[in-house]
């Protein structure tokens, strides 16, 4: 997937970051297309709201992988703050099945996984800077 760059008044980027989060309890509950596309059709409105965009996503049976691209000015934090909370109440609302496998309100696990992603290694980079000036 080729980059595109972001531009502003004073910087140019391109911030790609893989998301991961888990259902509580490891519950299996993306067990059917219609319960996971709702929740990636909703990720996909959160995300319109931070100005975030989703490259890719997909459920396995207890948890989902987002690709996303950001601006530096993103609030990460607040993005996926608003990803688990307003998808565990919408999904709670429209599948309510799902309180019995999983109670006290909460869907995902506290904890989550995020990473950027990059078009080199961390050792290329590393390298393009030691040889900054060595010509």
């Amino acid at each position: 997937m080729p980059y595109k760059l972001d531009h502003n008044a004073h910087s140019v980027s391109t911030l790609m970051y893989h998301f991961i989060c888990v259902v509580k309890y490891r519950r299996k509950i993306f067990t059917t297309i219609e319960i996971s596309q709702f929740l990636k059709e909703l990720n996909l409105q959160i995300a319109l709201k931070y100005k975030i965009e989703i490259a890719e996503q997909e459920t396995d049976i207890d948890h989902i992988h987002i690709l996303f691209k950001a601006k530096p000015t993103a609030n990460l934090v607040k993005f996926i703050q608003h990803l688990k909370g307003s998808s565990s109440y919408e999904l709670f609302r429209k599948f309510p099945k799902l309180k019995r496998f999983l109670w006290g309100g909460h869907l995902w696990s506290p904890s989550y996984f995020l990473t950027t992603t990059g078009q080199v290694s961390l050792d290329v980079v590393k390298k393009y800077i030691e040889n900054q000036g060595k010509k």
